[in-house]
């Protein structure tokens, strides 16, 4: 169980500090967050127009349409600009639970990862190292990149942290776990 315990801590540390270089120091994910001189009249108008907080995908289709008047609808829209917004009535700067959250995410995914690694007869180096990186390519391909489908968006920095991170993290459970 120490053992266990040891390499969840390990595995938590090393996808945490990842993130934060990904995001924060390299930062690899900044096309994700483009800038315009018009953002404040943007937020404002945003601030006048909506009254909860979500995501808004625009143009939208009333639920009370009917089928017919949803597709006349979508057809009106067709070749217009279109949007996705979250929006949030207020910013707040604190990180500190955000960042807690974030690794006890971390952790979590970690003991999973273990679980798994632990069932592998005979397990190496590199069997882990390959495991683990499955593991982060399938998490890839069934959220980020499927979302970058739809919404037309690169992913291609979630599949540099999909198998960086999942690498890393499979490289110390291969070397640590296998040890008696």
């Amino acid at each position: 169980m120490k053992k266990q315990l040891v390499a969840t801590i390990v595995g938590g540390l090393i996808l945490f500090i990842w993130q934060f270089v990904s995001w924060a120091l390299v930062p690899i994910h900044k096309s994700e967050y483009g800038f315009t001189p018009n953002q404040d009249k943007i937020l404002e108008a945003l601030s006048q127009n909506l009254t909860e907080e979500g995501t808004y995908m625009m143009p939208g289709v009333n639920p009370s349409l009917s089928r017919e008047a949803v597709e006349a609808e979508m057809a009106a829209h067709e070749g217009k600009p279109w949007a996705s917004v979250t929006y949030h009535k207020a910013m707040k700067n604190d990180m500190g639970m955000n960042m807690f959250r974030g690794f006890a995410i971390d952790l979590v995914v970690a003991f999973l990862l273990i679980w798994l690694l632990t069932k592998i007869p005979a397990l190496d180096l590199m069997t882990a190292v390959k495991a683990s990186v499955a593991v982060g390519i399938m998490a890839y391909l069934t959220i980020p990149y499927l979302n970058s489908i739809w919404f037309e968006t690169n992913s291609l920095e979630h599949l540099v942290d999909a198998v960086v991170q999942w690498g890393l993290v499979g490289a110390w459970l291969g070397w640590y776990l296998p040890r008696n």
